[in-house]
């Protein structure tokens, strides 16, 4: 039996085995972060190959969309508007226009102080003031018709009362100083106006309008073409004072076909204008005044 060789106490690593251990293990370390270098590298190559193109793509994206949109609000719009003389053309609902008595479009225009008057015949023009997009900045002043020029517009300022400044009747007393006879309609059911005025030599004969909130105006006598619709004040407070089942206050509003009614017993219907035996003719286009922009009453200390 082979006797068992014995070797000394163990006495630990010398010096020269410490030093082999922690060059290798510095070399695995070295390795390792290599290793890692090496694959942060291919994500950030891998990134920089998909992901920032799809990036850009969506950058380049989002600005053209936003040009799309608000180019056109940047830039001033120039409208392209027919000048061949054609027939009248029907217009009215959510509408506002004037009726006045005269045969000079020209000098129609002058007196409301409207700049910028480009040709434009009926088609071109009562297109013009319905376009969604520019409608709120132009009017349209017709070629006479039966002896009226009409002045339709979005922009007309619309009877106002309460916190903000009325714009319409001092308007219409300028506009009374210079024709014999000047009449004001508006037909908008999206706020529940509704309103005509009617003033002859300079002297105003009617006025009435109601809105959301009610009576705005209620000046001079109803007229015949009123009380045949049934629309005289009388009715109306009566109406109001009388309360329903539920106990709610009951009040009668006009419609935008009694504007048009109302409007075609003192002038023209603007909805009927087609079916008069008018000649052709070409009216106007204009920029609507800041002046006629809603403003409210400036409070005095």
């Amino acid at each position: 039996m082979r006797a068992p060789v014995f070797y000394g106490r163990y006495r630990g690593p010398s010096a020269r085995d410490l030093q082999t251990f922690h060059q290798r293990r510095a070399g695995h370390a070295l390795a390792e972060a290599g290793n890692s270098g090496q694959k942060v590298g291919q994500a950030v190559r891998i990134v920089t190959r998909t992901v920032l193109p799809l990036i850009a793509i969506l950058v380049i994206f989002t600005i053209t969309i936003a040009a799309a949109v608000l180019a056109p609000r940047l830039v001033p719009r120039h409208v392209r508007l027919a000048d061949d003389p054609d027939r009248p053309r029907a217009f009215g609902h959510d509408m506002a226009w004037l009726a006045i008595r005269s045969d000079d479009s020209s000098a129609v225009a002058a007196a409301l102080g409207l700049g910028r008057l480009q040709p434009a015949n009926w088609s071109s023009g009562i297109g013009a003031i319905y376009d969604p997009e520019i409608s709120s900045g132009l009017v349209f002043i017709s070629p006479p018709v039966k002896g009226w020029t009409l002045v339709a517009a979005e922009s007309l300022p619309v009877p106002a009362g309460g916190a903000f400044v009325d714009k319409m009747m001092p308007l219409l007393r300028h506009l009374a100083s210079t024709f014999p006879a000047v009449q004001y309609f508006a037909a908008f059911p999206i706020i529940d106006t509704y309103a005509w005025a009617r003033f002859e030599r300079g002297r105003r004969v009617r006025a009435f309008a109601v809105g959301d909130g009610g009576v705005i105006w209620n000046a001079g006598k109803p007229s015949q073409d009123e009380r045949r619709l049934g629309l005289s004040y009388i009715e109306i407070r009566g109406i109001r004072e009388r309360h329903g089942d539920l106990g709610g206050e009951l009040q009668l509003y006009p419609t935008d076909q009694h504007v048009f009614a109302v409007a075609g017993g003192w002038s023209i219907n603007p909805m009927a204008v087609e079916l008069l035996s008018a000649t052709s003719g070409v009216g106007w286009v204009a920029d609507a005044p800041r002046a006629w922009r809603p403003e409210r009453i400036r409070k005095v200390a």
